[in-house]
């Protein structure tokens, strides 16, 4: 049987052993006022029409033994509950949340055993979500990319052709417009195929992380001053596809931040094992990242480290600069 078939909200939660928590309260109490009833009918003390003191002392007596004893077993029943609830309080404050801890008999262990069940469901089902989120997300890159370089890169070399073609007709004074005009086509169809590029890693998906980190870091420095130094351990364990795109986007995303903002002299790119986590690190010597920077950029890169149970660490770097650390279990 399920074991989240072990707690049903029918009359209260059901034990291992089919009796549930309300039929034992009731079943206590049941009893205490059958011991009461019996000790009032067979016991030789009785009450006057008026009651005396002693009487009434007796009756209060009895009824304060009833009320303690009731209070001891119902609370012996109830408590591991109540410290349950407080476990689930603690472990709902961390993230992801943690497992409680199981009792080593009673109703609380069902119930933990039933709830922890459950919490691993949910981390299955929100995991599977996110992967499916992934997948779609980089299939929309993709079909982006494709949509750029059959259309839009298509049509500006068509009209770089035309434009070579009308400026070799020209006379002198409108060929160096249109030699103007075909540059800033000719960009324009850089800029775009860079943009596919970044939307669809092919060299990832044709040579493996190692060759697309290499690739990357040659694409965005080759022009710049920045010095660029890449240590990646040799002999890696082998990743799947999900985690070697999260480990690709967010070093895209930190080293183009580094190109683009940082103004850095150099910029070091490490990828290595430790104990049970693939670690990727980024650390320029720029700018620094400014405190409390929540943009869109450093989002993307936490979504997508979480997608695949990783951990990511944006810092300001000793000495100015940025470093971004990104722990993946494989």
């Amino acid at each position: 049987m399920d074991r989240l078939g072990r707690v049903r909200e029918h009359g209260g939660m059901t034990s291992a052993h089919g009796v549930s928590l309300s039929s034992r309260v009731i079943l206590i109490n049941g009893v205490l006022f059958a011991l009461g009833t019996a000790l009032l009918a067979f016991s030789p003390a009785t009450v006057s029409p008026r009651p005396l003191w002693s009487e009434v002392i007796v009756l209060a007596v009895g009824l304060a033994v009833m009320i303690v004893a009731n209070s001891v077993l119902v609370g012996s029943n109830l408590r591991p509950l109540d410290r349950l609830v407080a476990q689930l309080d603690r472990a709902r404050s961390t993230d992801p949340i943690e497992r409680l801890p199981v009792p080593e008999s009673g109703i609380s262990r069902e119930l933990a055993i039933s709830v922890n069940d459950l919490l691993g469901r949910i981390e299955a089902a929100q995991r599977d979500s996110s992967l499916a989120a992934l997948a779609a997300q980089e299939a929309e890159r993709a079909r982006i990319a494709q949509e750029l370089h059959d259309g839009v890169g298509q049509s500006l070399t068509a009209v770089l052709l035309e434009l070579g073609a009308l400026a070799e007709q020209a006379p002198p004074e409108t060929a160096a417009s249109l030699e103007r005009a075909r540059e800033a086509t000719r960009a324009s169809l850089d800029e775009v195929r860079g943009v596919a590029r970044q939307l669809r890693p092919h060299v990832l998906e044709d040579l493996g992380l190692r060759s697309a980190l290499a690739a990357l870091t040659t694409e965005l420095f080759t022009h710049t001053s920045t010095h660029v130094s890449r240590g990646i351990m040799p002999g890696l364990p082998v990743l799947d596809d999900a985690v070697e795109l999260v480990v690709f986007r967010v070093a895209q995303e930190a080293l183009t931040n580094v190109a683009r903002h940082a103004e850095a002299a150099t910029v070091e790119l490490s990828l290595a094992q430790v104990g049970g986590d693939v670690v990727l690190t980024v650390a320029d010597d720029g700018r620094g990242i400014r405190s409390g920077a929540t943009g869109t950029g450093l989002r993307g890169m936490r979504e997508r480290a979480s997608l695949v149970h990783g951990n990511l660490a944006v810092e300001r770097r000793d000495g100015g600069g940025t470093v971004v650390r990104l722990e993946v279990p494989w």
